[in-house]
């Protein structure tokens, strides 16, 4: 569905959230096969020390909640040459019930999970466009699948990157730009370690980015991990609101 990448010698892959967890092991294993990695992200101490360790890289710290930062950083990284691939990984998570809603935390939410994505597509589609060549990857979740307990702002904002990376591929698929979306189950991350519950084939962000690459040397569109998961995850999109309701119900005590 998108053209292989398999050779990553000499391309340019700039990582929007990639301080941390899958973003930096996903840097670390682009680094390592011969890619010009360039990390975003709020925490610039943790991207110096990745850059440190990685000679070559390049950090661009940046809030991807503020478009003018992610405006001025796309545009310091066009001047230098093209963009091969941009995956935007940043997110934000706070587990919420209706019970205890909080519109600030509910925006936050947005800011960073969707807006964010919009932010890197108004600062890069012109060139991609221009170019006719290159790559989107968005990192949603399968908390975007269907509803969730405790996903009351997270699952929404996952579920609109999901419509987003359809509704790119559909559009930039003709103009030869490649179009990815990227579907993790549970991975140990530090926002992961928020959650109060044993977390169903958990993944190292190693494994998970290990999963990534390899969709994207085949010219995937959907790269979900771990498929032992997430095949059920995709199973559950198919049941009946009844059905689902009683599974979820039973599954999570909530």
């Amino acid at each position: 569905m998108n053209p292989p990448i398999k050779d990553w010698q000499g391309r340019t892959v700039w990582l929007v959230g990639a301080s941390s967890g899958i973003g930096r092991a996903l840097a670390s294993a682009l680094h390592a096969r011969g890619a010009r990695v360039v990390l975003s992200a709020r925490q610039a101490q943790a991207l110096q020390d990745f850059v440190a360790q990685h000679p070559g890289s390049l950090a661009l710290p940046l809030d991807a909640s503020d478009p003018d930062q992610v405006r001025h950083a796309a545009q310091t990284l066009l001047q230098a040459g093209p963009i091969d691939l941009v995956c935007y990984l940043a997110g934000y998570y706070q587990p919420m019930r209706a019970s205890d809603f909080d519109l600030a935390q509910a925006l936050r939410h947005q800011e960073v999970n969707l807006s964010g994505a919009w932010y890197v597509l108004d600062a890069l589609l012109p060139a991609l466009l221009a170019r006719r060549a290159g790559h989107i990857s968005l990192v949603s979740s399968v908390a975007g699948f269907r509803g969730l307990p405790k996903s009351l702002a997270y699952g929404p904002t996952k579920a609109a990157l999901i419509n987003l990376a359809e509704t790119l591929y559909l559009d930039l698929h003709p103009q030869g730009l490649g179009v990815s979306l990227i579907n993790p189950g549970f991975v140990a991350t530090p926002m992961t370690a928020q959650n109060d519950f044993t977390m169903p084939a958990l993944i190292t962000p190693e494994q998970a980015a290990a999963a990534i690459l390899q969709g994207w040397a085949a010219g995937d569109f959907h790269i979900h991990f771990p498929k032992r998961f997430t095949r059920l995850m995709q199973l559950l999109r198919l049941l009946p609101y009844r059905w689902y309701f009683a599974l979820v119900r039973r599954g999570t005590g909530l």
